[in-house]
């Protein structure tokens, strides 16, 4: 028995740019189970990228922030009269060009930005794309494990308006549809994404250390969990957030890491 039941559901995938992405696992181990993928990309370049790692598969160029970009994926998805059973939102984007800096120091420009492409592209997409869901389809975002623990700059309070936006969102979507929104919430990846956050490495042995098993989470096990939300198996979970974290949340004060600290 097929638990995900996922075989010849379509399911709108963004943000997949490279191997090492959630998106990308997420997209992948959709089509091992027989479901059907959209992707979309931010470019041309990222498009010729895509090709090679999902060929024969449709792709659209749709960058959040370009108005029309929304008009012609909906226009697509309209014309070849597709039906969407999930959408998988892994965009985000923040400019660290001047490095991490004081919160109270933010860049006003490179915050709303950062929130537009983090955050509002949640609500943007969706909104462009609202007709051609089906009743019953399953929205999902990336989230981070914890938006008040993170060093990202920034990024801790978009994410949190991430996380908070999913469950309006949900109860704005449940108007019209049994559409639900949940989102995944990660703790520190091996990503390229990640790899452009400055400090970033530290962060994530410290994080290491701290989780049960002591070994960082690999990006598969969160893209397990967002099949798993994407899927009609997690049809009761609705407007939450799940935690993927290895244990880390609870074990801020590991007993090895508290001892190497008060020794140094």
């Amino acid at each position: 028995m097929d638990f995900l039941n996922v075989k010849d559901k379509i399911f709108l995938i963004t943000g997949v740019a490279n191997k090492k992405s959630v998106a990308y696992f997420t997209a992948k181990s959709l089509k091992e189970y027989g479901a059907n993928i959209i992707l979309t990309v931010q470019n041309e370049n990222n498009l010729e990228k895509t090709k090679k790692l999902f060929p024969d598969t449709s792709i659209v160029i749709c960058d959040v922030e370009q108005k029309e970009h929304l008009v012609d994926l909906n226009k697509y998805l309209v014309n070849e009269n597709i039906k969407i059973d999930g959408f998988l939102h892994s965009i985000a984007f923040a400019n660290y060009s001047e490095g991490i800096k004081p919160f109270h120091e933010t860049n006003i420009e490179d915050f709303f930005q950062a929130s537009h492409i983090s955050c509002l592209s949640l609500l943007t997409i969706t909104n462009a794309i609202k007709n051609q869901f089906q009743r019953n389809a399953s929205i999902v975002t990336i989230s981070i494990s914890s938006t008040r623990a993170t060093s990202y700059g920034y990024m801790g309070p978009i994410k949190a308006a991430l996380d908070s936006s999913v469950a309006f969102l949900a109860k704005s979507l449940s108007e019209f549809s049994n559409i639900r929104v949940n989102a995944v919430c990660s703790g520190p990846l091996k990503t390229s994404a990640s790899a452009g956050i400055p400090g970033y490495i530290n962060n994530y042995i410290f994080a290491e250390k701290l989780t049960l098993r002591k070994k960082a989470l690999n990006t598969q096990e969160v893209a397990n969990t967002a099949c798993f939300l994407l899927s009609p198996s997690s049809s009761g979970i609705n407007a939450t957030g799940v935690v993927i974290d290895a244990g880390m949340s609870c074990n801020y004060f590991d007993q090895e890491v508290v001892d190497t600290v008060a020794n140094n």
